[in-house]
Protein backbone atom coordinates (compact mmCIF):
# COMPACT_ATOMS: atom_id res chain seq x y z
CA UNK A 1 0.00 0.00 0.00
CA UNK A 2 1.23 3.49 -0.88
CA UNK A 3 -0.06 6.74 0.55
CA UNK A 4 0.61 10.00 -1.25
CA UNK A 5 0.43 13.52 0.18
CA UNK A 6 0.81 16.54 -2.09
CA UNK A 7 1.87 20.02 -1.02
CA UNK A 8 3.06 23.26 -2.56
CA UNK A 9 -0.04 24.44 -4.33
CA UNK A 10 -1.25 28.02 -4.14
CA UNK A 11 -2.07 31.15 -6.08
CA UNK A 12 0.37 32.85 -8.41
CA UNK A 13 0.29 35.39 -11.20
CA UNK A 14 0.88 34.40 -14.80
CA UNK A 15 4.57 33.97 -15.49
CA UNK A 16 5.28 32.87 -11.94
CA UNK A 17 6.52 29.58 -10.56
CA UNK A 18 5.47 26.95 -8.05
CA UNK A 19 6.98 23.67 -6.94
CA UNK A 20 4.71 20.83 -5.97
CA UNK A 21 5.87 18.00 -3.76
CA UNK A 22 4.41 14.55 -3.26
CA UNK A 23 5.58 12.56 -0.26
CA UNK A 24 5.01 8.82 -0.45
CA UNK A 25 4.86 6.23 2.27
CA UNK A 26 6.33 2.77 1.85
CA UNK A 27 9.75 1.20 1.68
CA UNK A 28 9.75 0.39 -2.04
CA UNK A 29 9.22 3.90 -3.40
CA UNK A 30 12.04 3.56 -5.90
CA UNK A 31 10.26 0.68 -7.62
CA UNK A 32 7.19 2.78 -8.41
CA UNK A 33 6.49 4.92 -11.42
CA UNK A 34 5.44 8.37 -10.23
CA UNK A 35 3.56 11.11 -11.95
CA UNK A 36 1.27 14.10 -11.92
CA UNK A 37 -2.19 14.66 -13.32
CA UNK A 38 -4.37 17.73 -13.12
CA UNK A 39 -8.07 18.48 -13.29
CA UNK A 40 -9.04 21.97 -14.50
CA UNK A 41 -12.42 23.35 -13.37
CA UNK A 42 -15.24 21.58 -15.17
CA UNK A 43 -12.90 19.34 -17.15
CA UNK A 44 -11.59 15.79 -17.00
CA UNK A 45 -8.40 14.79 -15.24
CA UNK A 46 -5.42 14.97 -17.61
CA UNK A 47 -1.86 13.73 -17.68
CA UNK A 48 0.90 16.21 -16.86
CA UNK A 49 4.18 14.35 -16.32
CA UNK A 50 5.63 11.00 -15.25
CA UNK A 51 8.98 9.63 -14.17
CA UNK A 52 10.09 6.03 -13.95
CA UNK A 53 13.36 4.32 -13.18
CA UNK A 54 14.19 1.10 -15.00
CA UNK A 55 17.23 -0.95 -15.89
CA UNK A 56 17.77 1.39 -18.83
CA UNK A 57 17.77 4.52 -16.73
CA UNK A 58 15.37 7.34 -15.93
CA UNK A 59 12.40 7.78 -18.25
CA UNK A 60 10.45 11.04 -18.22
CA UNK A 61 7.42 12.13 -20.16
CA UNK A 62 5.40 15.34 -20.36
CA UNK A 63 2.14 16.49 -21.80
CA UNK A 64 2.69 18.75 -24.81
CA UNK A 65 0.99 21.61 -22.98
CA UNK A 66 3.69 21.73 -20.27
CA UNK A 67 6.84 20.74 -22.16
CA UNK A 68 9.62 23.26 -21.63
CA UNK A 69 7.85 24.82 -18.63
CA UNK A 70 7.41 21.98 -16.12
CA UNK A 71 10.07 19.64 -14.75
CA UNK A 72 9.40 16.43 -12.88
CA UNK A 73 12.01 14.92 -10.59
CA UNK A 74 12.23 12.43 -7.76
CA UNK A 75 14.34 11.93 -4.67
CA UNK A 76 14.10 8.28 -3.71
CA UNK A 77 16.03 8.88 -0.48
CA UNK A 78 13.19 11.18 0.61
CA UNK A 79 10.36 9.18 -1.00
CA UNK A 80 9.32 12.37 -2.75
CA UNK A 81 8.49 13.40 -6.30
CA UNK A 82 8.47 17.03 -7.37
CA UNK A 83 6.89 19.10 -10.11
CA UNK A 84 8.64 22.38 -10.80
CA UNK A 85 6.25 24.64 -12.70
CA UNK A 86 7.64 27.73 -14.40
CA UNK A 87 6.11 30.31 -16.74
CA UNK A 88 2.68 29.45 -15.39
CA UNK A 89 -0.37 30.35 -17.44
CA UNK A 90 -4.01 30.84 -16.40
CA UNK A 91 -4.84 27.61 -18.23
CA UNK A 92 -2.59 25.74 -15.78
CA UNK A 93 -5.20 26.43 -13.09
CA UNK A 94 -6.32 23.04 -11.77
CA UNK A 95 -6.23 20.61 -8.90
CA UNK A 96 -2.96 18.71 -9.25
CA UNK A 97 -2.83 15.06 -8.24
CA UNK A 98 0.15 12.85 -7.58
CA UNK A 99 -0.06 9.25 -8.81
CA UNK A 100 1.95 6.09 -8.27
CA UNK A 101 1.92 2.69 -9.85
CA UNK A 102 4.24 -0.28 -10.14
CA UNK A 103 3.81 -0.06 -13.90
CA UNK A 104 2.92 2.97 -15.98
CA UNK A 105 1.32 6.22 -14.90
CA UNK A 106 -2.13 6.43 -16.44
CA UNK A 107 -5.59 7.54 -15.40
CA UNK A 108 -5.96 4.02 -14.00
CA UNK A 109 -2.89 4.24 -11.76
CA UNK A 110 -3.23 2.41 -8.49
CA UNK A 111 -2.50 5.15 -5.96
CA UNK A 112 -3.52 8.82 -5.81
CA UNK A 113 -3.01 11.74 -3.50
CA UNK A 114 -5.79 14.02 -2.34
CA UNK A 115 -4.82 16.84 -4.70
CA UNK A 116 -3.49 20.36 -4.29
CA UNK A 117 -5.01 23.48 -5.85
CA UNK A 118 -2.98 25.64 -8.23
CA UNK A 119 -4.53 28.93 -9.31
CA UNK A 120 -2.85 31.15 -11.89
CA UNK A 121 -4.27 34.63 -12.39
CA UNK A 122 -3.75 36.80 -15.45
Amino acid sequence: QVQLVESGGGSVQAGGSLRLSCAASGRTFSSYAMGWFRQPPGKAREFVAAITISWSGVNIGYADSVKGRFTISRDDAKNTVYLQMNSLKPEDTAVYYCAADRRAITILSAYWGQGTQVTVSS
